[in-house]
């Protein structure tokens, strides 16, 4: 009688949560230059940068920009009299 053992890809073995934790954990920039050029001009550019990460691993990279903006601070309670 003969025992087989089933190797285990790393792709069933990750489910939905784990890979969504190693993305946190690790980060993803996602990056695209689109130009438009007509005979040698060029008439519109757009630069796309997509980050994707946990706060921790934004603050530990520098990025930082919502501790400053107003949007995202928490509104003042208004003391009535």
């Amino acid at each position: 009688m003969s025992i087989q053992a089933s190797t285990r890809h790393s792709i069933q073995s990750t489910n939905l949560a784990d890979l969504l934790e190693r993305v946190l954990d690790k980060g993803v920039v996602i990056a695209g230059d689109i130009k438009i050029k007509l005979v040698d001009v060029e008439l519109l550019t757009i630069q796309i940068r997509l980050v994707v990460c946990s706060v921790d691993k934004a603050k530990e990279m520098g990025m930082d920009w919502w501790t400053n903006n107003p949007a995202f601070q928490p509104a003042l309670a208004q003391i009535s009299e």
